[in-house]
C-alpha cells in the first residue's frame, strides 16, 4: 500500500433525505398530521441533508456576522452583516413556512405539527439561523393580544417571502422578529426590568398607545429583525412594546447596537447588546401585564427549544450511525461490535424519546390541548434539552478523533448542544416553572394524568413510575418542592416520554426505553450501559434512526 493510498475511511454525510429517513417525523405525519404536507416536507429534507446546503453552514460559520455602526461618511447606522450563505438559509426557512404561517392555517389543519416538523428537519442542516425564525413564530400569538397590531404584522411575519432589506413596514412584503427582555442585572429575572418607557402625547398610532424607550438590553438577539417585543418599565409596571427598527418614514428607530456577543456556538446568528435611545415603541396587551403578554412568545420558544435540541441530537447520532456502518476496527465494522452496539442504540432511544416529545406537543397545540401543552413544552424544555450535550458528547466520541475536527462536523454540534438549556430560562428556571404550573394551574396535571393514563397496563415498570406521580404533584406544593424540583421535573419527563413511545413507538424501542429509564438499577451513568436487549432489537433500533 502506498502511503498516499486512502482505505477504511467514512464517505461525507451529504446526499441523505433527512425527513424521510427520518422514522419519528414520518410516522407523526401519518399519525396527527395533513398528508398534503409531506411533499413540502420531503423537498425540505432533500434540500436539509444536500452538499450545496452544508456548504451553506459551513461558510456561515467561518463568515460569522459583523457589526457596522457607522456608514463611510460617519452616519450611525447599526447594521449587522452576514454572510451570503445565512441569507440563503433563511430564504430557504421562510420559503417552507417556518415562521409564523402556522397561526394563520386553521387549528385543525396540523400546521403546528408541520411546520414542528419542518423545523426539526432544517435545524439539523443549521441551527443558528432558525432563532429568529422562531421568535417570527413565537412573535404572532403575543400580538394577539393588540388585534390591532396583530392585523398590521402577522401576515407579514406569516409570509413565505425573505426580505433582508431595512424598510418602513409598508414597504414590506414580509418581516421578521425579535425580541428583548434580558437585562445586566436580571437575567432570567425579567421583573428586574429597568428599561424605562414614557407616554408620547398624541393618542393611539399604528394600533396601540405610543412610548419612548430608554435603557440597555444586555441580549438582543437577530438584531438586523424588523420589529421586536420589548419588556420596558411604566409607572404600572413591566410592560411589553413593539419596537419597529424602521419607522413609517424611513428613519431608524434608536437602537443603538453596542458589540455582538462573541458565543461559544450558535456563531452564525448575531446576538447583540443595544441602547434604547429614545426609541419609537407601541404598546402590546395592558399597561403593567407584559410578562402575562409575552408568556405566550416564551412558551412558543420553549416548544422550538425542545424542537432544535432534538434536531441536534438527531443530526450528532445519525452521524455517529453513519460513521459506525463504514469505519472497521479490530477486525470488524465499528456498528458491528457489541459495545458499539450498546452505545448506539443507547443514544437511539434517548432521540427518539426527545423528538416524540417535541411533536406530540405541537400536536396538542393544533388540537387545542392547552393545558397539556403547557406542562409537557416546560418539561421537555428542562429535560431534552438538558439531555442533549451528553449525547453530542458521546456521539461525538463515537467518531473518535475524527469527530473533533471541524470538518466532521460534530464539533459544531457540540458547541451547539448546550444554547437551548440556557435560551429561555435555564434548568433552575425551567424547573420552578413545571413546579408553578402544577401548583397553580391544576388543569394542566390533569391533562397529564390522561396522557400518562393511555399508556397504562402494558407495562408494570411503567404504571409504577405513573403511580408515583400524584406524590410528586403533592410535593410541588410543598416547604421543600423548590429544593426538589430538579428530581420532580425529571421524573415526570421520563415517564411522559415512555408513555408516549409506548403509545407510539415499536416495541424494541419503548421496552428498551422503559427498561433503563425506569427499572430501578436498570441503567449505569453513561450511555451504552444497556441491559438484555438482544440483537435483532438493536437493529430495529438502530434503523429507526438512520434508515
Amino acid at each position: 500500500m502506498q502511503t498516499s493510498d486512502v482505505v477504511n475511511q467514512v464517505p461525507d454525510f451529504a446526499g441523505h433525505d433527512l425527513f424521510t429517513t427520518d422514522a419519528v417525523a414520518v410516522e407523526a405525519m401519518k399519525r396527527w398530521g395533513d398528508p398534503a404536507d409531506v411533499a413540502g416536507l420531503t423537498e425540505l429534507g432533500v434540500l436539509a441533508g444536500s452538499p450545496e446546503v452544508q456548504a451553506w453552514a459551513d461558510d456561515a460559520h467561518r463568515d460569522t456576522p459583523r457589526l457596522r455602526t457607522h456608514d463611510r461618511t460617519g452616519r450611525r447606522v447599526d447594521e449587522v452583516d452576514y454572510a451570503r450563505s445565512y441569507h440563503d438559509l433563511m430564504r430557504v426557512a421562510a420559503g417552507h413556512g417556518l415562521t409564523a404561517e402556522p397561526w394563520t392555517r386553521p387549528p385543525a389543519s396540523g400546521a403546528h405539527l408541520r411546520r414542528a416538523v419542518g423545523f426539526v428537519t432544517w435545524s439539523r442542516a443549521e441551527a443558528g439561523h432558525l432563532c429568529p425564525v422562531s421568535m417570527t413564530y413565537a412573535a404572532a400569538p403575543a400580538l394577539r393580544s393588540t388585534p390591532a397590531l396583530a392585523d398590521r404584522w402577522v401576515p407579514l411575519l406569516a409570509s413565505r417571502d425573505y426580505d433582508p432589506v431595512l424598510r418602513p413596514r409598508a414597504d414590506r412584503r414580509s418581516a421578521i422578529a425579535g425580541m428583548g427582555m434580558t437585562e445586566k442585572q436580571g437575567g432570567s429575572d425579567v421583573r428586574a426590568n429597568v428599561t424605562r418607557a414614557v407616554p408620547v402625547p398624541g393618542g393611539p398610532v399604528e394600533g396601540g398607545e405610543t412610548y419612548r424607550l430608554t435603557g440597555h438590553k444586555w441580549f438582543f438577539s437577530a438584531p438586523m429583525s424588523d420589529v421586536f417585543l420589548v419588556l420596558a418599565t411604566t409607572l404600572a409596571g413591566v410592560t411589553c412594546f413593539l419596537v419597529p427598527r424602521v419607522l413609517d418614514d424611513g428613519t431608524r428607530n434608536g437602537l443603538r447596537l453596542q458589540r455582538l456577543k462573541d458565543k461559544l456556538g450558535n456563531r452564525s446568528n448575531a446576538s447583540s447588546e443595544v441602547e434604547l435611545d429614545e426609541a419609537w415603541a407601541v404598546r402590546v396587551g395592558d399597561e403593567g401585564r407584559g410578562i402575562r403578554t409575552i408568556i405566550d412568545m416564551v412558551s412558543s420558544t420553549r416548544l422550538d427549544c425542545v424542537l432544535g435540541s432534538t434536531a441536534t441530537m438527531r443530526e450528532s447520532v445519525v452521524r455517529a450511525v453513519h460513521h459506525a456502518r463504514h469505519r472497521s476496527a479490530f477486525g470488524a465494522l465499528l456498528v458491528e461490535q457489541p459495545l458499539m452496539r450498546n452505545v448506539l442504540a443507547d443514544l437511539a432511544l434517548e432521540v427518539e424519546a426527545a423528538e416524540l416529545l417535541g411533536l406530540r406537543m405541537a400536536h396538542a397545540v393544533d388540537a387545542g390541548e392547552g393545558e397539556l401543552a403547557r406542562i409537557g413544552v416546560a418539561l421537555g424544555k428542562f429535560w431534552v434539552c438538558k439531555r442533549t450535550p451528553p449525547v453530542v458528547a458521546e456521539a461525538l466520541e463515537c467518531l473518535g478523533g475524527a469527530g473533533y475536527v471541524e470538518e466532521n462536523g460534530l464539533a459544531r454540534l457540540y458547541r451547539e448542544a448546550p444554547l437551548n438549556s440556557i435560551w429561555e430560562g435555564s434548568g433552575n428556571v425551567g424547573a420552578l416553572d413545571v413546579l408553578r404550573a402544577m401548583t397553580r394551574e391544576p388543569a394542566t396535571v390533569a391533562a397529564l394524568d390522561k396522557e400518562l393514563s393511555a399508556a397504562r397496563g402494558h407495562d408494570r415498570r411503567l404504571d409504577r413510575a405513573i403511580d408515583e406521580v400524584p406524590a410528586l404533584v403533592a410535593a410541588a406544593s410543598s416547604e421543600d418542592g423548590a429544593w426538589r424540583a430538579r428530581r420532580i421535573v425529571e421524573h415526570l419527563a421520563v415517564t411522559l416520554q415512555a408513555a408516549l413511545l409506548t403509545q407510539h413507538s415499536p416495541a424494541s424501542v419503548s421496552e428498551a426505553f422503559v427498561a433503563s429509564r425506569l427499572e430501578p438499577g436498570g441503567h449505569g451513568a453513561t450511555f451504552g450501559s444497556l441491559d438484555d436487549v438482544g440483537a435483532d432489537e438493536v437493529t430495529s433500533i438502530l434503523d429507526r434512526t438512520f434508515t
